[in-house]
């Protein structure tokens, strides 16, 4: 009887193992999903909203917001990085994004990082974009669909 409160003790205090990453191909990106994790090269980077916040309120940072254009060797899509993800999300640099998330922007698939996903910098990859598969540029309709 000992040993088994002892098993549980130390079960108890240990943490979870952590579950193995499971990579994401940008071709198998679907509207509504989130969870992904893929590794991408960052083709472009343009600064669509740059805001300053007023002088009077110190505690409160400027706005960035750049749509970059990342791919892998299945396709590529838009990528909103937010404020910090910006200096990250620099041409030519290879990327490991956690945690993904598909937000619809008018009506199209964009890919983001939110407070909860992670973006790192990683080693080039050995892969060629496949740069004719733009899944950004497909255009989806909610259709409300209506049960009897």
């Amino acid at each position: 009887m000992a040993s088994a409160n002892k098993q549980q003790e130390a079960s108890a205090t240990d943490k979870p193992a952590k579950r193995k990453p499971v990579f994401t191909k940008v071709d198998q990106l679907k509207p509504g999903t989130n969870g992904h994790t893929l590794i991408a090269k960052v083709l472009s980077s343009s600064t669509v909203l740059h805001k300053a916040r007023p002088s009077s309120s110190q505690n409160l940072r400027p706005t960035l917001i750049a749509e970059c254009l990342i791919g892998d060797d299945t396709g590529t899509i838009i990528f909103t990085a937010r404020n910090d993800q910006v200096d990250l999300m620099k041409p030519e640099n290879t990327v490991i994004l956690r945690n993904a998330k598909i937000d619809m922007f008018k009506g199209s698939m964009r890919l983001a990082v939110d407070k909860w996903g992670r973006i790192e910098v990683t080693e080039p990859a050995k892969f060629v974009v496949k740069e004719d598969n733009n899944l950004s540029l497909v255009e989806y309709e909610l259709v409300n669909v209506v049960e009897e």
